[in-house]
């Protein structure tokens, strides 16, 4: 009941943002705007406040990196690899069907529920598992999907260094990395101000996923869809828990790699489909699946794991 009375809450503020949407009572356009205010401001300011107050020698889990990061590749290959082989989808829908169920939505939906519920010392592992999804799944999907067209290749790398060094949660970290390891304290008035930015985060960010859920992206490709979210959702998670365990990361860390991983997949998938055009109805399915099932699966893996968690809080 206490996993409930904490988790609850925080998918009410998704279903009241579909609800919003569904009753028109919002425009769904709203949306981006809410989206872009999480992405750009409130989530870089949580990151900075949190990652520059922690002491420099606690800024790197090697393991929680390797667990996490582990996870996500090997769930990209379990996919990749047999829709590549299958001989009926080309390198860049393969490619497209491997990021669907191995890309996690950790900025937007695991971030803000970590934060809500174990508070800013789960922000930490969040942030590291966000830039990786960012610094290495985001550029192995760029570079999958461009390989086809070898022509300017050098212009694709230089701008795909500048997307990545220049995306506001890996900037943001590593200018809360510098301050960390520089050893300085914030001043009061410049905390205060991130922290106030900081704590419209998760409301933002929870009320855009609700809001820009849409029914009707669940029509399409719904068998395919339901196999790519059982990977997400139940597959990925099981596979970076076994990583966790084996490498004995502490109980917090290890309920943080595990929501990481059970969280929606990520609307990065959708954005980089439809601008090489390629699987968008599949990727817009998964999406809406993965969001909806996932208030379960999330709900299910907290309760098993906040027990050890809490007592490591």
């Amino acid at each position: 009941m206490e996993v409930a009375s904490l988790v609850l809450p925080v998918f009410a503020i998704i279903v009241t943002g579909w609800l919003a949407g569904e009753l028109r009572y919002l425009s769904r356009s709203l949306a981006d705007a809410l989206v872009h205010f999480a992405y750009n401001v409130a989530m870089p300011a949580l990151l900075i406040v949190t990652i520059a107050q922690e002491p420099a020698r606690n800024l790197l889990e090697w393991r929680f990196l390797l667990a996490f990061g582990g996870g996500s590749l090997i769930c990209f290959a379990l996919v990749f690899l047999p829709v590549r082989t299958g001989g009926k989808h080309d390198l860049a829908s393969s490619t497209i069907h491997g990021m669907a169920a191995a890309m996690t939505n950790t900025g937007f939906v695991a971030l803000p529920i970590l934060h809500a519920i174990y508070g800013q010392p789960a922000v930490l592992p969040a942030a590291v598992a966000t830039v990786f999804v960012a610094a290495v799944m985001f550029p192995i999907t760029v570079i999958l999907l461009e390989k086809r067209d070898s022509r300017g290749r050098s212009a694709l790398s230089t701008g795909l260094a500048k997307q990545i060094l220049l995306n506001p949660m890996v900037l943001s970290t590593f200018i809360g990395l510098a301050w960390a390891i520089a050893g300085l304290p914030i001043p009061a008035p410049v905390a205060a101000y991130l922290n106030m930015i900081a704590a419209a985060l998760t409301p933002c960010a929870l009320f855009a996923i609700g809001l820009g859920l849409s029914v009707e992206g669940l029509r399409s490709n719904l068998k395919a869809s339901f196999a790519l979210a059982a990977v997400k959702l139940v597959v990925m998670p099981l596979i970076v828990y076994g990583l966790c365990v084996v490498m004995g990361l502490n109980p917090l860390y290890t309920v943080a790699a595990v929501v990481c991983a059970a969280v929606p997949t990520a609307k990065t998938v959708y954005v980089l489909a439809h601008e090489h055009k390629v699987e968008e109805k599949l990727v817009a399915a998964t999406v809406s699946i993965t969001t909806m099932l996932s208030v379960a699966t999330l709900l299910i893996a907290l309760y098993l794991l906040s027990g050890p968690a809490s007592g490591a809080g």
